[in-house]
């Protein structure tokens, strides 16, 4: 074999050796059963076709990779936007590494959570012992401040309850009766990791809040960010507009420096994260907003209920987009929005005139959460592109109704459609169909684009094969002009290979564009 300590090859070099290329032809000819190569070609040129999309969009029994992942997920995340806490995921030891290796392998950051390691016994007799030996284990040997517990399917499944379960845990000394143990009921096999994320904030917030009197304090405004996989960026983006208008906030669940931390020779198992004290004073806030409505469904009612005000929006990504945030921050703290942030709005739109000749007219498909699907439209339309295919596999039918209304809102949209619940392997056929110009998604979208020859660009989590790109923002002004230099540097890096070739298709490999 070619790989040596003299010479180290990583797996896509290493495996176009011969020896590599004959051990991989051997596999699959004595073990894969392969058809004639024919007959594969013409199943995949029929998966091309009109016929081959009707029958695929028509799919109800089977998903093909989908654009979401499952609810603990979300609520690990989550658990992880606060001062000191250690997720405990109940269940088994392979679904909580899932979780740890998805956001690490995004973030290139350790994601630090625990399990109640549940067995087969577990599953026939309850985990009850697991959750009281479990958080006495992550108590003593993770110094947390709060363990926030959800759950997989397995515990679910056999109906363990975990308000019951922390509570004799409690009394059988695992942790000590004051500590703080929220919880969130979060089944992997239906809802995604929105709902999940949705849960365990609520689950926070009722565990401090519960049973507490509320003293309004006027002007001050809870922010809920939302699963963000560009949290890092965004959250420090938001904290700067906010800090230059003067409002008094509170970040419920910021993960930015959790999944940010330095290189200088110090662990951090925590890092940042909203404290606990003001967990419990934002209480007394005089609003609620969320970032991110389908990701907080739950817990805005929640909010409601307490007698704060709320509001929520849509990934505030863009000019109109972040228009309404700020205004509607400004409208409850009574702080004026000031000249500088004017300015930087002022200079996303000249960019956006400056790039118009290259934007106006393109063609894009948009896959991801619902309300990352919803905030891209509307900033391509901005840009005078058109939205043509956007999906959200854990999209409602209240966020089909509001994306089919946004679309009808610009002449932009006219010929957008929208995918409520469908999958990538759905929006393979929509792009063999009807193509377009520039796929945005995640990094599975790579496979969209090998296939259709689409450019993809990566600003939707997970984004697992480039690196630091969630250290910058998408919301805000500054984030709009982010984006909008991705989309460019795509569009402009596409133009560049299709002129590439000396003396045949240089004539205008241009400098200047």
């Amino acid at each position: 074999m070619p790989q040596s300590a003299e010479k180290v090859l990583d797996h896509a070099p290493l495996f176009r050796e011969p020896e590599y290329r004959k051990m991989l032809a051997e596999k699959k000819l004595n073990f894969e059963c392969p058809h004639p190569d024919q007959i594969v070609t013409d199943q995949r040129e029929y998966t091309k076709t009109w016929e081959y999309r009707e029958k695929n969009l028509a799919r109800e029994a089977l998903v093909v990779n989908p654009a979401k992942a499952c609810q603990p997920l979300g609520a690990v995340f989550a658990a992880a936007g606060f001062e000191r806490t250690m997720s405990f995921v109940h269940g088994s030891q392979g679904c909580v590494a899932y979780y740890r290796s998805h956001l690490s392998r995004h973030f290139k950051e350790p994601s630090s959570a625990v399990s109640s390691s549940m067995t087969e016994d577990a599953a026939v007799f309850g985990g009850l012992k697991n959750m009281v030996d479990g958080l006495a284990n992550t108590y003593s040997l993770y110094d947390p401040k709060m363990i926030a517990v959800s759950t997989t399917c397995m515990a679910e499944v056999i109906g363990d309850d975990l308000h019951g379960f922390i509570e004799n845990a409690k009394n059988e000394g695992s942790v000590p009766a004051d500590f703080d143990v929220p919880f969130a009921h979060t089944p992997a096999f239906v809802g995604s990791h929105v709902d999940g994320y949705d849960a365990m904030v609520k689950g926070v917030l009722e565990h401090f809040w519960k049973g507490q009197e509320r003293k309004e304090s006027a002007g001050t405004i809870n922010i809920i960010p939302g699963f963000d996989g560009f949290c890092v960026g965004n959250n420090r983006e938001l904290k700067r507009l906010l800090d230059l208008m003067g409002v008094s906030y509170t970040f419920i669940q910021d993960a930015s420096d959790q999944f940010d931390t330095p290189s200088d020779g110090i662990y951090r198992m925590y890092d940042g994260g909203t404290m606990i004290d003001d967990v419990r004073a934002a209480l007394n806030a005089e609003a609620t907003l969320s970032l991110q409505h389908y990701n907080t469904r739950k817990t805005l009612e929640y909010c409601n209920e307490v007698g704060q005000a709320t509001a929520s929006f849509h990934y505030p990504l863009g000019v109109y987009a972040t228009d309404e945030f700020l205004m509607k921050v400004s409208e409850i703290s009574g702080k004026d929005i000031p000249t500088a942030i004017g300015k930087e709005r002022g200079r996303l739109v000249d960019a956006m005139a400056d790039s118009q000749a290259w934007l106006h007219g393109k063609k894009y498909a948009i896959y991801g959460d619902p309300d990352f699907v919803y905030a891209v439209a509307r900033f391509v339309m901005e840009t005078g592109g058109e939205p043509i295919h956007c999906l959200a596999t854990n999209g409602t039918p209240a966020w089909e109704a509001e994306m089919k209304e946004l679309l009808a809102s610009s002449p932009f949209g006219k010929d957008g459609q929208v995918w409520a619940g469908k999958d990538l392997w759905a929006m393979r056929s929509l792009l063999f169909t009807e193509p377009v110009d520039l796929l945005i998604g995640n990094s599975y979208g790579k496979y969209l684009e090998r296939d259709t020859d689409t450019p993809l660009i990566r600003l939707m989590f997970p984004i697992f094969d480039r690196h630091h790109h969630h250290r910058f923002p998408l919301m805000g002004y500054q984030g709009g002009l982010r984006v909008l230099t991705t989309i460019l540097d795509k569009i402009f890096d596409k133009l560049d290979r299709e002129t590439i070739k000396v003396g045949v298709t240089d004539y205008s490999y241009d400098l200047t564009r």
